[in-house]
């Protein structure tokens, strides 16, 4: 009879709780459509691949793929300038029998479907100068046959050897491609675009943790009530809390982008002092959220339960996920999401070699989060000031 008590008691809470159902049974559902609509609309890699004096027959062939689009260039130079700008994902040059392959290899999925798009248009179109060049050569055959008939005449062995090679069409000689990589090599691969971004969002989910976690510590044991009953303004409570949260999200963040790029030996075309900065400042913006969220909770419980809603979102919205073929309510969503503007920085940084100096629409985006945030921390502690 305890145990059913017991059980009757916290079956009561519960569904008492509406918060605690709606995050245990509706965020779920929410979550797994979200990613049902995501991962059923972007099954298909669209690539872009930039031609310079590459003959009719392979551009056709090439052009005859499915999602690969095709850009004809008239100089070297205009194509490796697309190619750095990010409006192509490979350039192919052709020199005589010789093909030279640039690729972007940002993304180890473009770079394998180009390769594989070249050599099969390649390989076609070898394949139809074969069938042609064999269709000459039995007429040349029937021709010379019927001359021999009708000349009666006797020809050395040695002669018609010679006759024939000559009327015989050439080997064709085999094309000799050549591969180099903008970033990275031959064995870069999809986890090494996917951790740029993976580094912000882990950056970004420990101190929203961290941070949420602490300030409502600080609430339940009473701290914080104490504090608001002094006549210390509301903002400088909150400037106080995010200063001290944010030296340890300063160090936090430091560590974990130098051990990601060091010890796993990223890459960084760009400067690492401009992806320490990006970072940061998304450090900032989870501190911010982490507090906001906290103010909701009335428990850890509650604010752990706060992650699906909050943190799964970022993961598909940060870059991980392809963009280009999601339906266009999933780009707006997109917008709303920090981790999107800080994923596109710190990619542009380490794969591009981009300057924070261009990057200005990501930072003001990051810093507008930040504003707007700290000031609906301020506002959010009104519910807690007893004076």
């Amino acid at each position: 009879m305890r145990i059913i008590a017991i059980i009757e008691r916290i079956l009561k809470e519960l569904f008492r709780d509406k918060r605690t159902l709606a995050l245990m049974f509706i965020a779920p559902i929410l979550v797994m459509l979200l990613m049902s609509v995501i991962f059923n609309t972007n099954s298909v890699t669209n690539v872009t691949v930039g031609t310079v004096g590459v003959s009719s027959k392979v551009t056709n062939e090439i052009k005859k793929i499915k999602h690969v689009h095709l850009k004809t260039y008239q100089t070297q130079e205009k194509a490796k300038h697309a190619l750095t700008k990010q409006k192509i994902d490979a350039v192919i040059k052709q020199n005589g029998h010789n093909y030279h392959i640039m690729y972007a290899n940002t993304d180890a999925t473009k770079t394998a479907k180009v390769k594989l798009a070249f050599q099969n248009a390649l390989t076609i179109s070898n394949v139809k100068a074969l069938k042609q060049a064999l269709s000459k050569s039995t007429q040349a055959n029937t021709q010379l046959k019927a001359q021999i008939l009708a000349l009666e005449q006797k020809v050395t062995q040695q002669k018609v050897k010679k006759q024939k090679a000559a009327q015989s069409p050439q080997s064709q000689k085999a094309a000799k491609i050549s591969n180099t990589y903008v970033y990275g090599d031959h064995n870069t691969g999809y986890y090494d675009k996917i951790l740029p971004i993976l580094m912000g969002f882990f950056v970004f989910f420990f101190v929203f943790l961290i941070s949420g976690m602490a300030l409502l510590k600080e609430r339940t044991s009473g701290t914080l009530n104490r504090l608001l009953a002094t006549p210390v303004k509301r903002s400088v409570i909150i400037f106080g809390y995010m200063l001290s949260y944010g030296i340890l999200a300063v160090i936090q963040t430091i560590l974990i982008v130098l051990i990601v790029v060091w010890l796993l030996d990223i890459e960084v075309v760009g400067s690492m002092i401009a992806v320490v900065i990006m970072n940061l400042l998304l450090a900032l913006v989870a501190l911010a959220f982490g507090i906001l969220l906290s103010t909701f909770a009335n428990s850890e419980f509650q604010m752990m339960q706060f992650i699906p809603l909050v943190i799964v979102p970022q993961i598909f919205f940060s870059g991980l996920v392809p963009l280009d073929t999601m339906p266009t309510w999933i780009k707006a969503l997109s917008y709303l999401i920090p981790l999107k503007y800080s994923g596109e920085a710190i990619n542009g940084i380490i794969l591009h070699g981009t300057s924070i100096f261009d990057l200005g629409f990501e930072i003001t985006m990051l810093l507008l989060f930040l504003v707007i945030l700290t000031s609906l921390n301020i506002w959010g502690l009104r519910r807690y000031r007893k004076v």
